[in-house]
């Protein structure tokens, strides 16, 4: 063992480490690692300036009005402080730029009110003898305001519009247009209108472009389902040169079924969806309604175009909903009872208004079976005391109608106790001229209590949260119940998790810098 050890000791005595040559700055003489130019770094950026024909100061022009920046030579761009299209609308600017190559690229930060943007660069560049040369610097841009053409328009005359889309629904509520608001604010349909005014039966939208007019045209038309009529109006006419100035006015009508009415069909549109009905309810509407049977649960996509062709009326709408309870339920086993997410079941209800004063109950059948259990409340339409004066239903020979017809499960008792509380999500609203009504203070209330249910109608319906966006309400503070009974079963909520942060960038920018200003310090 000694042997072997000694004979391995020789050879690790003739091992040469591997060391790097270094060399002397051909200008200073410092030692340095040897490079094609054979210059230290200090000398190289003395000798050469890479960023030398590049822009140090550029002017950028902001509207204060829509927010949005100038990318010459006519086009608009939204951008918030120091957001990635920011950054990238300030290093279109900078003339030059592709001479070298762009390492990285920054916000340095700066007052929000003083009119200055900053933005760190670090370039890189082949210099003498093919060394390259990495360099940063940054560019100041002094943003100065400028009203782009719209708001200039707008500034001068409001009234100076070119298209105008009005959207109306002859119903007696107003479900639709808040619901329909909040996909526009989604989208962000509406960010070409000039001016939106909120009418007696619904909204006007002004543009300074026809074209803009038929793009929201278009979005309105693949959300909900619609008919249009387009007119024109001669504004003024030059001979000498053959132009024309028009107006343009959209009408736009929304069919006025909506979410839970209840339907007679006409029998040629009964006998094209295949017999289905006669009586349905309108479960969903998108750019076409979704119509249910809840005797058999049949159903049925009717498009605009087919609606259209044929129109008809709810037979009973949303505002005669009739609160029942649940005395018994039998759940039907049978094959094709339950469908998606529905399920055939047989009930037996009475009215809660009957509660002391009779002992009338009601049988029939429902589409509510994976729901409704004894002791439940339910929205259903009174079918055996209505006044349905329709012609259509008259047209049906030996139709025996039912009782009740539920719709949804009621959690009126259970929201009783929470009503008029905060709630810890909310809505953004559009930015709308609101023309006073004739009614006055009542018509504000009712406007008021048609907004609560339909935020009661959001908390209800998960597929129709969906497609709109919640917010989380900052200011909201979680108060605890005391002394407060439950029953162990609260009414439906949103989700945390489905939340939006409501995200202000001045208040970030700011802890953000207050951040690094903790980070500096020792």
């Amino acid at each position: 063992m000694a042997m072997a050890q000694g004979a391995q000791g020789p050879q690790d005595m003739f091992t040469v480490p591997h060391t790097v040559g270094r060399v002397l700055c051909c200008m200073c003489g410092v030692s340095m690692a040897p490079n094609a130019a054979n210059m230290c770094v200090a000398c190289l950026r003395s000798q050469v300036d890479i960023t030398e024909g590049l822009q140090k100061f550029v002017t950028v022009l902001y509207c204060p009005e829509c927010g949005r920046y100038l990318q010459p030579p006519r086009t608009w761009v939204k951008a918030e402080l120091e957001s990635k299209e920011l950054l990238t609308f300030c290093i279109k600017r900078l003339k030059n730029i592709n001479k070298v190559r762009l390492v990285d690229a920054g916000f340095v930060w700066t007052e929000p009110h003083s009119k200055r943007l900053k933005v760190k660069l670090k370039i890189q560049k082949e210099v003498v003898n093919g060394a390259i040369l990495e360099q940063g610097y940054v560019v100041e841009y002094t943003v100065e305001d400028h009203m782009c053409e719209k708001c200039s328009r707008v500034a001068a005359n409001p009234d100076q519009w070119i298209a105008c889309v009005q959207v109306r629904q002859k119903v007696d509520h107003k479900r639709t247009f808040f619901f329909l608001e909040q996909l526009i604010i989604k989208h962000n349909a509406a960010a070409s209108a000039i001016n939106i005014k909120q009418m007696h039966e619904g909204v006007d939208f002004y543009f300074a472009n026809r074209s803009h007019a038929l793009k929201f045209l278009d979005f309105l038309s693949n959300v909900v389902p619609t008919k249009s009529r387009h007119d024109k109006q001669l504004v003024s006419h030059d001979t000498k040169s053959n132009t024309y100035n028009y107006r343009f006015t959209m009408s736009v009508e929304i069919c006025p079924v909506c979410k839970d009415d209840l339907i007679c069909l006409p029998q040629k549109v009964a006998a094209g969806l295949g017999n289905i009905g006669p009586l349905v309810l309108c479960i969903r509407v998108s750019n076409s309604l979704l119509l249910l049977d809840p005797q058999n649960l049949r159903n049925a996509y009717v498009d605009a175009s087919q609606y259209w062709r044929v129109p008809y009326r709810p037979l009973l709408s949303s505002r005669q909903l009739v609160e029942y309870v649940v005395l018994d339920i039998e759940h039907d086993r049978g094959v094709g009872s339950s469908s998606g997410k529905f399920a055939l079941a047989d009930v037996q209800v009475a009215r809660i208004a009957d509660f002391g004063k009779n002992d009338t109950t009601f049988s029939g059948r429902t589409h509510l079976g994976h729901l409704l259990k004894v002791g439940d409340y339910a929205l259903g339409y009174d079918l055996y005391g209505a006044n349905t004066n329709d012609l259509e239903l008259d047209k049906y020979k030996g139709l025996v109608l039912p009782d009740v017809v539920l719709v949804k499960k009621s959690y009126e008792e259970k929201r009783q106790r929470k009503r008029g509380k905060a709630r810890p999500w909310k809505l953004k609203a559009l930015p709308m001229e609101i023309e006073p009504s004739a009614g006055g203070k009542q018509d504000e209330e009712k406007m008021v209590g048609e907004y609560e249910r339909f935020l009661e109608e959001l908390e209800e319906d998960p597929e129709m949260r969906s497609k709109i966006a919640l917010y989380r309400d900052a200011a909201y503070r979680e108060q605890s119940e005391t002394g407060s009974m439950t029953d162990g079963e609260e009414p439906p909520s949103v989700p945390l998790e489905e939340l939006l942060a409501d995200l202000r960038l001045e208040e970030s920018s700011r802890a953000e810098s207050e951040f690094d200003e903790d980070m500096d310090d020792p």
